[in-house]
């Protein structure tokens, strides 16, 4: 499970394991308003997922509540409308998950966190003026950097 920011393409915090559940959901979503320093910012992002059961769980639906997230589910059946987290997905099955045959849970998790390092840090992005992530995050905090239009 990844959180990712539409506007810079980062996974800004991600989840593996055997499972995923509400609990997992929120942990991931702290850690990823931490990162962001958003706790205190008054205008939070929108979380737009699934309709996977940790999102349909009351553990996330409060904890969206309390800290003042909203929550956004898309329809179901209708992935295009969370087409950057389906995309980034993708990208993480072709370009890591299948090009190995890893042995071990700890071997695909350890693959998994490193090309996470490796999207944020080093790929390059068209939409973002063909930068990686974090570097694109970097210098648009000291300008507004133009980007192609996000459409929703």
């Amino acid at each position: 499970m990844s959180y990712i920011d539409v506007y810079d393409r980062a996974v800004i915090d991600f989840h593996i394991g055997l499972r995923c559940e509400g609990k997992d959901a929120v942990q991931t979503l702290k850690r990823a308003l931490l990162k962001r320093q958003q706790f205190e910012c008054e205008t939070k992002p929108i979380i737009r997922s699934d309709n996977g059961p940790q999102y349909k769980s009351h553990v996330f639906g409060e904890a969206c509540e309390s800290l003042s997230v909203e929550h956004e589910r898309i329809p179901p059946r209708t992935p295009n409308m969370n087409a950057h987290i389906e995309a980034f997905h993708r990208i993480l099955e072709d370009e890591c998950l299948s090009r190995y045959e890893f042995q071990s849970y700890e071997e695909a998790y350890q693959a998994a966190a490193e090309f996470m390092h490796f999207y944020n840090t080093k790929r390059i992005h068209s939409s973002i003026g063909f930068l990686a992530p974090i570097e694109f995050y970097n210098r648009n905090q000291q300008e507004d950097i133009p980007t192609k239009e996000v459409r929703l």
